[in-house]
């Protein structure tokens, strides 16, 4: 690692659960975010700020005038503009060391698994649930470890799920396809900092993954209430009936 490198992120380094060894994890790492909205704005900045060296980003919606009041990867001036893009230009001026990728379409099959394929860790920053289940079965066919957070209204959780790993439980084990789950914050609204402490929660999980450190959030879900802010930690197990990880599910 150059004098650059160990200044821009020195203090990483001073840490010594991270030092040298733990920060060289990091720029030689390589992540998936899929979406680019208000859990990826914060999301893709702190990984790109802290130095992973490969990001891909994953987003086929533009930036419109309602997103700015909590997606702060993207300004007034991107307007109309692919979020991918928006986002890519924002990162490589914060961080230009970075390599970043962009994907502006739906991924689905070989191509979802051709991405998820070539990282190391996936980031699920979307809100809608087909999606997510999509990306988990992706990360479980694929043994990648994937980190997923929500937010909705005032409240929001975040868990961290191996895949593969022992009896490590998947996004699917927490959630069925019932209608039931399908809010999004188009419908119900959502309060703009709160995207910004899920996010942060995201990134800090995803730095332990990659640098092995810490106590990642494995078979806990975490949950705030932003109106009383509290925060509350759910274990939950592996479901034997699951269709993405029990033993009966499908090859």
């Amino acid at each position: 690692m150059d004098d650059r490198r160990l200044l821009r992120y020195a203090r990483q380094i001073l840490l010594p659960e991270i030092d040298i060894t733990g920060q060289q994890r990091l720029v030689d790492a390589s992540v998936a975010v899929f979406g680019l909205g208000g859990l990826g704005s914060p999301v893709a900045l702190y990984l790109a700020a802290a130095g992973v060296g490969r990001l891909v980003l994953v987003d086929f919606d533009q930036v419109e005038l309602s997103n700015l009041q909590r997606q702060i990867i993207h300004a007034t001036g991107d307007l109309g503009r692919l979020k991918v893009e928006s986002a890519r230009d924002h990162l490589l001026a914060l961080n230009p060391e970075v390599s970043v990728e962009t994907v502006s379409k739906v991924l689905e099959g070989d191509a979802l698994d051709a991405v998820i394929g070539s990282v190391d860790l996936v980031l699920d920053c979307t809100d809608n649930f087909p999606t997510r289940f999509g990306i988990n079965a992706a990360c479980h066919r694929l043994g990648k470890p994937l980190v997923s957070g929500a937010a909705i209204r005032f409240e929001g959780q975040v868990s961290v799920y191996f895949p593969g790993q022992g009896e490590s439980p998947c996004y699917r084990c927490l959630y069925d396809d019932s209608p039931a789950n399908a809010e999004t914050c188009a419908q119900t609204g959502v309060v703009a900092p709160l995207l910004g402490i899920i996010g942060s929660v995201q990134a800090l999980e995803a730095l332990k993954v990659l640098a092995g450190i810490g106590e990642p959030l494995r078979g806990r879900l975490l949950m705030l209430d932003g109106l009383r802010m509290e925060w509350h930690s759910m274990r939950f197990k592996r479901d034997p009936q699951c269709p993405v990880c029990g033993p009966s599910a499908p090859v």
